[in-house]
């Protein structure tokens, strides 16, 4: 599948993205891309998330590909069965562990956990490193697994976002061009 057939939702994890942020430089790079804007992003409710990124698979035009980071891949787990008609797949990065107690201090995980373990209606690939401190790499392939992706190692990344040096992140552009073509 070719990402200028498909419309690709960038979709943020709690707090929100660093200018520089690969999700934002992403959203700059792939003219068939756009950032989800959601309304709260340090006191999220599960279900107001998921009914704005539902407004805009709706919206789309073509084929939906999913790209999220840390709570973002919680979110895409949690609404399997309002979004699978329409989404083609699903690039899942650094998902973040919300059972785990006191994972953000300004933020207890509320209602996003648990962390559902149900596979996902359609392809999904998770990049998670080995030290990322807010998801056990351990747990990241646990979760992958369940969901059924296909599963990366990042290697020592961080959260794989801009505290770790992760702004451009051509290694994330690679291997999600190579998602693409395996969606066909």
């Amino acid at each position: 599948m070719k990402i200028s057939e498909t419309d690709i939702l960038l979709i943020p994890g709690y707090g929100k993205p660093l200018p520089g942020h690969w999700i934002l430089r992403w959203s700059d790079k792939m003219p068939t891309a756009r950032v989800v804007k959601q309304a709260e992003l340090h006191a999220p409710e599960k279900n107001e998330w998921l009914e704005t990124l539902v407004k805009e698979i709706e919206a789309a035009e073509r084929p939906v590909v999913l790209v999220a980071h840390s709570l973002g891949c919680i979110l895409v787990a949690h609404g399997t069965h309002v979004l699978k008609d329409k989404v083609k797949g699903a690039y899942l990065v650094a998902p973040s562990d919300w059972d785990r107690d006191g994972l953000v201090k300004e933020f207890d995980g509320g209602d996003f956990k648990p962390v559902p373990r149900e596979p996902l209606p359609f392809p999904a690939h998770v990049v998670a490193s080995r030290n990322d401190p807010y998801c056990d790499h351990e747990r990241a392939q646990e979760l992958a697994t369940a969901w059924g992706a296909t599963f990366q190692d990042a290697g020592e990344a961080g959260h794989i976002n801009l505290e770790s040096g992760h702004g451009p992140w051509p290694e994330g552009m690679m291997s999600f061009a190579h998602f693409m073509k395996r969606l066909g």
